[in-house]
């Protein structure tokens, strides 16, 4: 697969969603970006776990033409910033309400590292043939959990459409971090309760964010409702790499 350039001199902009979503949370985000230009693709995380889910978004990247920013939500945070590494067309990383693991952390480390997450409480669990489990939060607890700062209505629709996510893909340690060697932007709420602030904060100052963004009331899936934001953030990335 090759992307085709919309207009000379945009990169490439990869979302990647995490668990309990799917592309289409993408939805406001990717049509802001299309309308002033930028190439934009919305990859399907397959969230079987770290090191594959890496692999699949990999060879993603070695399709596309030309420069390109990877954007992570969640999960995916884990996901771009192990593709990420080593691939020299990918210029920046921007984690939205993500993970930006160091080598050899998990997701469950990183989420308990601070007081506050209440996503466990939320959880089913689906036995799968191999052994192995799968996770989804309940539906009805999916608005307060998830989406508070969403319509009910809208929270509605992502919590019957949400893919799970393989258990022991959240307790896989994570490779080496592309963020250690790409520039880094970062957004977040302040409520939200899947990942605690706290990490947010020390992962975000960790990663010599070049500018971090804390929306205060925001949810886990604080980039749905104020997609315009993280849209501001994308093109900041973009002009750092135009200038250099």
């Amino acid at each position: 697969m090759a992307i085709t350039r919309l207009s000379a001199g945009k990169p490439t902009i990869v979302l990647v969603h995490g668990a309990f979503a799917e592309s289409a949370s993408w939805n406001g985000v990717v049509a802001s970006l299309l309308g002033e230009g930028f190439p934009v693709l919305a990859v399907a995380n397959p969230l079987r776990g770290v090191a594959h889910d890496a692999d699949v978004l990999r060879s993603v990247l070695d399709g596309i033409d030309g420069e390109i920013i990877c954007v992570g939500h969640s999960y995916g945070g884990f996901v771009i910033s192990n593709a990420a590494t080593g691939n020299d067309k990918v210029k920046a990383l921007v984690f939205v309400g993500a993970f930006a693991p160091d080598e050899g952390e998990s997701a469950v480390q990183l989420a308990s590292r601070y007081e506050g997450s209440t996503l466990g409480e939320t959880l089913e669990t689906i036995p799968l043939s191999d052994g192995g489990k799968d996770l989804y939060i309940r539906q009805e607890a999916y608005w307060s959990q998830f989406a508070a700062d969403s319509p009910e209505s809208q929270a509605s629709v992502m919590a019957a459409t949400q893919r799970p996510i393989a258990e022991a893909a959240l307790n896989e340690p994570s490779g080496k971090p592309a963020w250690r060697g790409l520039p880094s932007w970062f957004i977040f709420g302040s409520a939200d309760k899947n990942i605690p602030v706290a990490a947010h904060r020390f992962m975000a100052e960790r990663a010599g964010s070049r500018r971090t963004v804390e929306l205060q009331g925001g949810s886990h899936t604080v980039a749905i409702p104020e997609a315009s934001v993280l849209v501001d953030l994308i093109r900041e990335a973009g002009n750092a790499l135009r200038s250099g």
